[in-house]
């Protein structure tokens, strides 16, 4: 899991998941005179609204840092996080219009007032929703969580190894003067197999990529084989006719389809 793929949109579906937590143990109601219970009381309440949003938020956060897509029943794991955290929200939608529920009878004729739990069970559920269903489509969410460190400082002496292999240099800054990536490339000679050798004048090279990019199979396939994520080198072995054919630091390879901003080392 490379924790470095995580965007600041997975940093608000975590947080409203913590805040979903928390709300799951304040009073449902607030009354005088009764013996006031939380979401622990009621099962149902408790995990189609609390535990179905926090579960969504894992499946969500545990996709984004997966190198590749994992399915559970055909169904894609963010897909289904995203679909547990909107029906936690319409779930606090409907119980606060309705906060008594199944608590009717017990509490009738009775002052009560909606508690703290459900209210702040609502706003974390419509944020955590929010959150999941926009971080693919604004841009702000989907920058990284995690910000990169300073790229090391080249070497007084010494020259770079020609042919794009080997360490490259010190970064050129890009997106209004900040590296999309940090750390310096594997050797790899020691820690990726060697790639065969390109046609035509290719010389293969380092590279990062500014956001999380799809890897496609080098047969055309349309799902994507791994991510590529921000603050990894990765190799490109060949210009390929679907797109830059590049290699992982475990050896595998495939077509990066979008090769926008990436910076070469």
């Amino acid at each position: 899991m490379n924790i470095r793929s995580l965007t600041r949109g997975d940093g608000v579906v975590i947080g409203a998941a913590v805040l979903l937590f928390i709300a799951s143990f304040l009073d449902t109601f607030d009354g005088s005179g009764s013996d006031v219970p939380n979401a622990w009381d009621d099962l149902g309440l408790l995990m189609s609204m609390y535990v179905g949003g926090i579960i969504g938020a894992a499946l969500i956060v545990v996709a984004r840092a997966l190198p590749q897509p994992r399915k559970v029943a055909g169904l894609d794991l963010g897909q289904l996080g995203v679909a547990l955290t909107v029906f936690a929200a319409w779930t606090s939608f409907w119980t606060i219009i309705d906060p008594l529920g199944a608590f009717t009878d017990a509490f009738e004729g009775a002052d009560i007032d909606t508690g703290a739990g459900l209210i702040l069970g609502l706003i974390a559920a419509l944020v955590l929703a929010a959150a999941a269903v926009a971080t693919p489509l604004v841009p702000a969410l989907r920058a990284g969580l995690i910000p990169a460190p300073r790229p090391p400082q080249p070497q007084p002496y010494g020259a770079q190894p020609p042919g794009g292999y080997g360490y490259p240099g010190a970064p050129q800054a890009s997106f209004g003067g900040q590296p999309p990536y940090a750390g310096q490339p594997p050797q790899p000679q020691a820690q990726a197999p060697q790639p065969a050798q390109p046609a035509g004048d290719f010389s293969p090279y380092w590279f990062a990529v500014p956001v999380p990019r799809p890897l496609f199979a080098e047969d055309g396939s349309p799902s994507p084989i791994a991510e590529l994520a921000p603050g990894t080198w990765y190799l490109a072995v060949e210009q390929g006719a679907q797109g830059l054919v590049a290699q992982t630091q475990d050896g595998r390879r495939g077509v990066l389809r979008d090769t926008s901003g990436i910076q070469r080392g």
